[in-house]
């Protein structure tokens, strides 16, 4: 299997906060109106590993989601070219990591949040990833062996 690449995901918490997906099990992505955070979005693939960031009012790394399935058509936007991804729940983080405390920390300084704050969908480098779960004092779940 690929080794999944990292993303960061955006949603206000009351629009849908990472509890509710948790609740829910899985969500469509869907809603992107970027052009760039769009080819972001087409760019994933299943098993990938997304940063949860709740944007405006907690302003905070709350958890991890997966990318679920391929890239399709934004449902919410028919005859329009704009992608969504299913993601599912991985892990919520033990710690949220806020802004203030990404922006305090040196090693994050070119992390997307910061340099493409703009964007709801960014790559996010491995580096990033692992310093951010380690901030979150958060481990992924090992994965579930196949039968």
């Amino acid at each position: 299997m690929a080794t999944p690449r990292y993303w960061l995901i955006k949603s206000e918490p009351s629009v849908y906060a990472y509890a509710q997906l948790a609740a829910d099990g899985r969500t469509q992505w869907t809603g992107v109106r970027n052009f760039e955070a769009r080819n972001n979005l087409r760019a994933m693939t299943p098993g990938d590993l997304c940063l949860y960031y709740h944007s405006n009012e907690d302003k905070a790394v709350v958890g991890v989601a997966c990318v679920l399935t391929k890239p399709g058509p934004d449902p919410t936007a028919p005859g329009e070219d704009w992608a969504c991804v299913d993601v599912g729940p991985v892990v919520a983080f033990t710690a949220p990591v806020t802004l203030a405390t990404i922006k305090a920390t040196p090693a994050l300084k070119d992390f997307p949040l910061l340099t493409r704050s703009r964007l709801s969908v960014t790559p996010t480098p491995t580096e990033h990833f692992q310093l951010l779960l380690k901030m979150g004092r958060t481990k992924l779940p090992k994965p579930k062996a196949r039968p």
